[in-house]
């Protein structure tokens, strides 16, 4: 049976189709995004998924229509690989996806993350970041408490949980340590215990005054850079083809940067449970390089 994926109000996701995989073999998944009939997709996914498609003309379109953004520079140093929050030892669930063949080259991988971009935790955490944000800006602490408890309860799984709880624990430690200020205090002493990622982000963000928009857009390119280097380092991709997948995600990138800004908390949803069973299933993986 195919898996699909929709959001509310349209008929839009990874379609997977499942084929018999030859004796001894593992089976292949074979996946598709495009917006088409079910006849259409049903017929290109029978030709098979090896075959990777020409991105270099979409991503030249998608760079032509990017608005400028300002981002402030310490943006880049909080959210780069540099800054000890351990962002390396979590794949969200990519790894097991990778061991069943779910996601297993360049198409399937950038099917992969639009989906989480769009319709799942990317999607949520960027609310939920805004939400965070607006709270610390008007020194509503119990605000911010409450943003950051629903946060760690809509983690599908332990490992995600802890992949949130660690990294945003994390970057609140180190930014007190080395970048401190009288609001991140206050913000500290509410949720430093243990503090979901965006959480972290959007609280500490507004205790310095950085705007919201450059960190959105900031903090949304820093969740897919970093899984496309999982995606690198568990074999998905070389590395020329994860900047391909960047760069094919950047617009959708923006778009729900953008989006999350003026959202609500009544906007919160996913529907990418594909990825939130690979959470799950993860956990008693056998041989794994990630903590999720």
């Amino acid at each position: 049976m195919p898996y699909r994926n929709a959001s509310a109000g349209r008929d839009r996701g990874s379609l997977v189709q499942w084929s018999a995989p030859p004796p001894g073999s593992a089976p292949r998944a074979r996946v598709s995004t495009k917006e088409e009939p079910h006849q259409a997709i049903a017929d290109k996914v029978a030709e098979g998924c090896d075959k990777e498609t020409d991105v270099s003309s979409a991503s030249e379109a998608s760079m032509a229509m990017m608005p400028a953004i300002s981002i402030d520079v310490r943006l880049q140093v909080w959210l780069s690989p540099s800054f000890p929050v351990g962002a390396f030892a979590f794949s969200h669930g990519l790894e097991l996806a990778a061991d069943r063949c779910w996601v297993h080259n360049r198409d399937s991988l950038e099917a992969w993350l639009r989906d989480l971009v769009e319709l799942g935790s990317l999607r949520n955490d960027l609310i939920l970041l805004a939400s965070a944000w607006r709270a610390t800006a008007a020194s509503d602490m119990a605000a911010l408490l409450g943003v950051n408890e629903l946060a760690l309860a809509l983690q599908p799984s332990a490992e995600r949980r802890l992949e949130t709880a660690t990294q945003g624990t994390a970057f609140l430690a180190t930014l007190a340590a080395a970048w401190p200020c009288p609001p991140l205090s206050a913000v500290s002493a509410r949720i430093a215990a243990e503090a979901a990622l965006p959480v972290a982000v959007g609280a500490g963000t507004a205790a310095h005054a950085i705007d919201l928009e450059g960190t959105l857009h900031a903090f949304a390119m820093a969740f897919a850079t970093n899984l496309v280097s999982a995606a690198i380092r568990l074999s998905i991709v070389g590395q020329t083809d994860g900047q391909r997948v960047i760069a094919a995600l950047t617009l959708a990138l923006q778009r729900q940067a953008a989006a999350a800004a003026t959202a609500t908390l009544d906007t919160i949803g996913s529907a990418t449970l594909r990825s939130d069973l690979a959470s799950l299933a993860h956990e008693t993986q056998y041989s794994r390089l990630f903590r999720s």
